[in-house]
């Protein structure tokens, strides 16, 4: 059955177009009953780091004694992955029930827009209006809602979220959001509702004037790191990182975060920010906050799923994206080679995505995923070439064939229990989802 709802969904418009109107979400929330204003919302947006600080948040709710929904995207498997309760994806039955009670009004806009010479609903309005249902009939006690694509025109933007957090913007998506760092700011600064707090991450300047002024024009409080709240320390430990975190009020301690990089522990300070400001503004309790933070799985998110040699998949798919893996790679892991299995969209800016790669990454195998949507290997291998070279680059357009040829470089005149040994898997969420899919199945032979 869910099988079957995939399909219908992917015979829509798919997530990657976007028309700047939410009329139509707006008719079907209202047919619905405006599910979505029947429960509290922590609203998400931003360039990169967008589901990790969802997902942060929503542990911080859950430690609180709270019943949770989280809709986040896109998925890396199974489309339920996006709609969670209290931490776990719909169950099929669920999904199906809820597909089928919602389908007739879905028929309903449809046919309303088309008659007005519009579109029908999209994959992701759809997706979204099932979320924010299911989520009311529950009923649960907090949402946190990940936005799909920019702010102002994403159809999770008919909540009237309490707490609107802001990750860092960059440049992404500029065929939809606009080609400078200011549009795409304005874009996504239209989350931010009258009222409610406004947590922001560390921005650029240019963006940062965008999001206050945003903030002053409709009367939301804005929470900026490195003001209101920042990381005081990080510690690479065994399996992530040890930090204090300074919140709005106090000092959080001892607070391990089983996820790597430093832009994981700012995703974490903003995560705890926005949950201490949805809370009220007092102090949290610490072994709470310890306990949401040591729990937090974000798969496809630096993510080692083999040893000897180790093997990392990872969904960056944007030159800032690239940027903070990177650093993370050289900030957490000692590789003495590390070859890339690259696989990216179309119209992706892939020749500085392979670029911020370049001060970490030794050799390039470019391959082929298994979306409509991915670049042709030829063409990505010869925009590879450019930054890497001729005799650091191989296209084996195969993707299984790909990471095994991408093993035998890494281990090519070394020993494979070599910690140092590294395979990354990186370049999209699709290439990601395909690694895990394939990889994190029982296999015989060589571990």
């Amino acid at each position: 059955m869910v099988s079957d709802i995939e399909a219908a969904l992917k015979a829509r418009w798919p997530e990657n177009r976007m028309e700047p109107d939410i009329a139509r979400m707006v008719a079907l929330m209202d047919v619905l009953g405006d599910p979505q204003l029947s429960y509290p919302v922590i609203h998400v947006t931003g360039t990169n780091g967008k589901t990790s600080t969802t997902r942060m948040i929503e542990a911080l709710l859950r430690s609180n004694g709270l019943r949770t929904g989280l809709y986040t995207s896109p998925h890396l498997q199974d489309v339920r992955e996006r709609i969670c309760f209290d931490g776990e994806p719909i169950d099929e039955e669920r999904f199906a029930e809820i597909y089928v009670e919602t389908a007739p009004y879905f028929d309903l806009i449809d046919s309303r827009s088309e008659a007005e010479g519009g579109p029908a609903l999209s994959y992701f309005e759809v997706l979204t209006a099932m979320a924010f249902a299911a989520f009311a009939d529950a009923p649960i006690d907090a949402a946190a809602v990940e936005v799909g694509l920019g702010g102002t025109w994403d159809a999770t933007n008919v909540v009237k979220s309490q707490v609107s957090v802001i990750m860092p913007v960059d440049l992404d998506h500029t065929e939809i959001l606009g080609d400078t760092y200011v549009d795409i700011a304005l874009e996504k600064s239209g989350i931010i509702k009258a009222g409610a707090a406004t947590v922001i991450a560390e921005q650029r300047e240019d963006v940062l004037d965008v999001l206050l002024a945003r903030c002053e024009e409709v009367g939301a409080t804005p929470l900026q790191q490195g003001i209101d709240f920042e990381v005081l320390e990080r510690m690479v430990a065994f399996g992530g990182q040890q930090l204090t975190l300074r919140g709005l009020t106090s000092v959080y301690d001892e607070i391990y975060l089983p996820l790597f990089g430093e832009h994981q522990a700012n995703n974490a300070a903003c995560a705890l920010a926005a949950v201490e400001s949805f809370l009220g503004g007092d102090r949290l309790d610490i072994e709470f906050v310890r306990e949401a933070f040591a729990a937090v799985r974000v798969p496809g998110r630096l993510e080692v799923v083999r040893t000897s040699p180790t093997v990392i998949v990872d969904a960056a798919h944007n030159p800032h994206g690239a940027r903070s893996l990177a650093e993370a790679i050289g900030d957490s892991f000692s590789f003495e080679r590390l070859v890339a299995v690259v696989s990216m969209f179309e119209g992706k800016d892939a020749l500085r995505f392979l670029d911020a790669l370049s001060s970490v990454v030794d050799t390039v195998v470019v391959t082929r995923n298994s979306s409509p949507r991915a670049f042709d290997p030829d063409e990505l291998g010869e925009i590879a070439i450019e930054v890497f070279g001729d005799d650091r680059v191989e296209v084996v357009p195969n993707f299984s064939n790909a990471i095994a040829r991408a093993v035998d470089i890494a281990e090519e005149g070394g020993d494979s229990s070599i910690s140092g040994l590294g395979v990354l898997i990186t370049g999209s969420v699709a290439t990601a989802g395909d690694a895990l899919k394939l990889l994190k199945r029982p296999r015989r032979g060589r571990e």
